[in-house]
């Protein structure tokens, strides 16, 4: 079925490492709700009008069985598999667990989206606002066009105190369209310093002002055409690295250099918060309950 309704995409096969299980299927509140829960509500509030989970098969029963029920006569769902083994034979490596990346996730959804789509982070809470700019863009642009966009936060409301963050650094130009976008995976705050690792493992200075993206992205079905090739080449160099990952800002960065496509920084003064760290999850709960207290969401979300 094709909407009129932007699709909504959430990366929720990440392994969670870091925090030391499934984020994605944690809960934060009495009531039980995950993080998706508020992403999902907010989502349809703004008028998605369908849902795609990009999950693996290793918890695809307890997530189905925690997220279909809920959503039935709220909003369209579907379910594809990022694998390990969803590449090429030749590139294969039995000795690899994690998965290959936010690229990799995107890539999956290419024979299921039909509607412009927003992509978004599973364990990231994002406020109702953001997914509010981001239908009002999605819905003014054309799904044959190359015309993209990004919701950008500012880096000192994206930090965790309990260790290092992953962030996409957004160079913006002065019509508000970004120029190039850098994975910083450790950027952590260091003897009362906000640090970066670049690419040589140093470390630097970053202002705490500095535009980051929290991979909430807005896209045509035209973005595929700029992923495939980009992932067989990564794969050509990298099949034999355990670690390596194929970031969604790595395409993004080749639709901006190939001057065929454009994206639109769409600031956000939302209050994003998230889990990174088992520690963070205190926080997190907190945030939330005032949330609800505040009557921003009712206290059982999905009755």
């Amino acid at each position: 079925m094709i909407h009129n309704k932007p699709t909504l995409v959430i990366l929720a096969a990440g392994m969670g490492s870091r925090y030391g299980g499934l984020k994605q299927m944690d809960t934060f509140t009495p009531e039980g709700d995950t993080i998706i829960d508020f992403s999902l509500y907010d989502a349809i509030q703004a008028g998605f009008g369908k849902v795609i989970f990009i999950i693996r098969k290793s918890f695809q029963a307890e997530f189905k069985a925690n997220f279909s029920q809920k959503l039935v006569n709220k909003i369209d769902v579907e379910y594809v598999y990022q694998e390990i083994d969803s590449i090429p034979e030749k590139y294969m490596n039995l000795e690899r667990i994690k998965p290959w990346g936010t690229g990799h996730a995107l890539l999956m959804t290419k024979d299921v989206v039909k509607e412009n789509f927003a992509i978004i982070n599973a364990d990231d809470f994002y406020g109702r606002q953001a997914f509010k700019t981001m239908v009002n863009q999605l819905k003014n642009t054309d799904k044959n066009s190359c015309n993209f966009s990004v919701i950008g936060y500012s880096l000192k409301n994206t930090l965790s105190e309990n260790g290092f963050v992953s962030r996409g650094e957004c160079f913006v130009d002065k019509n508000g369209f970004l120029k190039n976008i850098i994975e910083r995976t450790k950027i952590e705050i260091i003897d009362g310093i906000l640090k970066s690792e670049i690419e040589n493992g140093e470390l630097i200075s970053i202002d705490k002002n500095t535009i980051v993206s929290m991979n909430f992205w807005g896209f045509t079905p035209k973005c595929f055409e700029f992923g495939e090739d980009l992932f067989l080449d990564f794969l050509e160099k990298n099949a034999s690295n355990l670690k390596a990952e194929f970031y969604l800002p790595t395409i993004v960065n080749k639709m901006i250099t190939s001057k065929k496509a454009s994206v639109k920084v769409l600031e956000s003064d939302s209050k994003w918060f998230g889990v990174t760290y088992s520690d963070d999850k205190e926080k997190v709960q907190k945030e939330i309950n005032a949330l609800k207290e505040k009557g921003m969401y009712p206290k059982k979300i999905w009755s």
